[in-house]
């Protein structure tokens, strides 16, 4: 079940907002600019549907966002359990850092967290299968894909370079909750 978790970003056990509901979800972070939505495939996809089938099944969305954002690259990224290096791909992601692109995420199975940090607060969200996210960019933010993760997600580029990240220099991911 997706999830939003709203903290202030000083000090961080202070939670102002939590919810479950996709509606109230949608609505808390449009209000600062961060796109959410949920999709349904056309289809239903194996456990091991190839990358081409994962594409086709969600074509009508990934064509919508393409033309509403200037998205230029689709590609599928994957995790499965017991992954041996689970440590170093996590880490990977665990600093709050920017983009020059928006990143945009969709979940066609799995979980993943995105914290954002938006003024003085953070926002925990929960990414679970169906959901979209799409994180503008400039925006400070990290990733937590949790200790044996395990995610098939959709990735949508405006260049071809692929995820590029620029660090804060700030340790505010140290301070909030991990996925587990």
């Amino acid at each position: 079940m997706s999830q939003l978790h709203i903290y202030r970003d000083t000090p961080p056990t202070e939670l102002l907002f939590e919810s479950s509901d996709p509606v109230a979800i949608s609505a808390e972070l449009e209000a600062v600019g961060v796109h959410f939505e949920q999709w349904q495939a056309t289809k239903i996809l194996a456990d091991n549907a190839l990358d081409s089938e994962i594409l086709h099944a969600y074509n009508n969305d990934i064509i919508r966002l393409k033309q509403l954002g200037g998205y230029q690259t689709v590609d599928v990224i994957a995790l499965q359990r017991g992954n041996p290096n689970a440590a170093s791909l996590r880490e990977k992601f665990l600093f709050e850092h920017t983009h020059n692109e928006d990143e945009v995420r969709f979940f066609v199975a799995g979980q993943g967290l995105f914290c954002l940090h938006i003024e003085s607060k953070v926002y925990q969200v929960l990414c679970q299968q169906g959901d979209l996210i799409s994180v503008p960019k400039n925006t400070p933010h990290w990733f937590d894909m949790g200790s044996d993760p395990e995610f098939t997600a959709i990735r949508l580029f405006n260049n071809t370079e692929g995820w590029v990240a620029k660090e804060t220099g700030s340790n505010i991911a140290t301070q909030f909750p991990l996925l587990d």
